[in-house]
This record gives structure tokens, sequence and C-alpha cells, in this order.
């Protein structure tokens, strides 16, 4: 397997950040993410035995969620991935401020890294966390969270432990929640288990369409009620720069898990490294360039604020 470029980008800050220019040639990939950390271990293999868990951030903002979360467990890798390029910038200088030698964060297309680039069962937990809800409907197809980008993250993602208890309390059939019923602070937070998609948004619509796609990848994903990150103060569901501020404001934040079902059919995906094999969407276009992430657009500024 090509490992991922080992000599990181000079233009980035400390060493933390890394760019489009880290990622080989699609004909390289799928690629050894943990090249880019220091003693990165034994060869990634089908059990990924050998090495350090590794989570996976889209839209990492100005790195809060990691910048709190990455120092409470440090056996963790995280690599965050950032499309705007003053907050990977600001996140990865973040990092590196804070000496989070287990933290990388990417500049580049999350869509076509977990697509492309990542090894199959690399990734412990993908998290998503208020992802650009691109209200108007025209805009919807660059909504990230969709069928297709679900089952890419299947293959991604660990195999999860056979069992993972809910906190006490949880309810199993009430798959979500918000900020006033039941999000927990890092004192009750269970260990987080693998195989996992977080997801949280304060979109109402943008939410009901997560629902609905989810419902769409029921075969490879369970849904669970939603635990709140260990790093996130009480009442919060993540802690981000985006939560505490219109948390103020009164909105209502919803989260979901997806689990993956290990035992579940393989997506009718292409492999890593390869652009055939599309699985047909409703809400895709059928013009768009397939490698490309939906949540990227050059005149839409970044969710958190600066």
């Amino acid at each position: 397997m090509p490992t991922a470029t080992s000599a990181i980008s000079t233009k980035t800050p400390g060493g933390f950040g890394l760019t489009q220019a880290d990622l080989p040639d699609l004909t390289e990939a799928p690629i050894d993410p943990h090249a880019w950390f220091a003693a990165p271990g034994a060869p990634v293999d089908a059990s990924n035995q050998g090495r350090p868990p590794l989570d996976l951030e889209i839209g990492s903002g100005k790195g809060t969620f990691l910048a709190q979360q990455a120092p409470l467990e440090p056996e963790v890798r995280w690599l965050g991935v950032e499309y705007a390029r003053a907050f990977w910038r600001h996140a990865a200088d973040r990092a590196r401020r804070h000496g989070l030698d287990n933290v990388r964060v990417l500049h580049a297309e999350a869509g076509s890294l977990v697509r492309h680039y990542l090894p199959d069962r690399s990734v412990r937990q993908a998290h998503i966390y208020f992802p650009d809800p691109w209200p108007k409907a025209r805009h919807h197809k660059r909504r990230l969270v969709q069928a297709p980008f679900l089952q890419d993250l299947w293959r991604v993602l660990d195999d999860p432990a056979p069992e993972v208890p809910n906190p006490e309390g949880a309810n199993p059939e009430v798959p979500n929640v918000d900020v006033a019923e039941s999000a927990v602070g890092s004192e009750n937070a269970p260990p987080a288990p693998r195989g996992c998609v977080r997801l949280v948004t304060d979109h109402a619509d943008y939410f009901a369409w997560m629902q609905e796609h989810a419902e769409r990848v029921s075969p490879w994903f369970e849904r669970l009620p939603y635990r709140a990150a260990a790093s996130a103060d009480d009442g919060e569901l993540v802690g981000s720069n985006f939560e505490r501020k219109y948390r103020v404001e009164g909105r209502t934040f919803s989260g979901m898990i997806l689990r993956k079902r290990a035992d579940a059919p393989v997506p009718d995906r292409a492999p890593a490294g390869t652009t055939a094999g599309l699985t047909a969407d409703p809400t895709a276009d059928p013009t768009a360039d397939p490698t490309a992430d939906p949540t990227a657009h050059p005149s839409t500024p970044p969710r958190e604020t600066p």
C-alpha cells in the first residue's frame, strides 16, 4: 500500500497541517494516513492490529473540538479535514501551539479523501459536526451527508465492538436528542465505540434530511442515540465554537450516531483509488465531478465564525 507523503508541506504551521499536495496521485491510492504521524507503527492490515486508533473529523473549523478531545485520548490519532484555508491554518497552528502530536489537519476535499484515499477499516470513528446545511433546495445536492457518502464511510470505518452499552437512562428507541433533553457532559460520557459516524446539526431541515438518508443506508448502519463528546461541557453535544455561539440564542441541536453493521453486504461503490461504480442517488448532480467534496463551494463562506 502506498504511504501518504511523509514530508509535511513547509507551507503549513509547524508540520501539523497537510495540503492536497501531501496526497499522491489517485493511481497510488489508497494511502497509509498513519505515515503523517510520528512513529507510524506496523503496516495497516485487515484487522488494523498494531496501530493506534484513527479518528476522522470532517469540517474541523478552527479546531476547537480537536484541541479539546485529542488530549483526553492521547492514544488516538486525530485527522481533521477542513476545506476553508483560513480555518485550516488556524486549526493546524492551534494543534502546534498545544503540542498535540496526535493531531493532523488536512486542507483538502473530504469526499475525495474518504472515497479515494482512505483504506478499508482504517477509521475508528467519523465526526461530522455542524456541516453546512445548504438551505436552498437547489443546493441540497451539495450537502455532505448523503447516502452515497455514508456508504463510502461504511467502507473506511473499523468494524464495531460486539456490544456498545447505552448510558444509564438512554432510550434506544429514541434515536435523536437535543441539548435540552439529554446531552451529557464529560463526566458521564461513555467510552467511544468503534465503527460509528457521529452527526450533529442545528438545522432542523438538514436533520430531517440526515434522518432520511440514514434510513436509506439502514442495511449498512444501525441508528443509535447521540452521546455527547467526552470533552463537551455540561449541556453541550460537541463543545465547538459554533455550538457555543448559537447556544445562547436558544437554538436546538440535534444529533445521531450511525454504527456500522459489520456483517452487511459491501455497498455497490467503487473501491478506493477509482472513480467507477458510483451508486446512483436522486440528489446527485449528474454534471458534478464525482471526486469533489459536495461541501466545497468557493462562493459560500464556512459556517464557523472567524
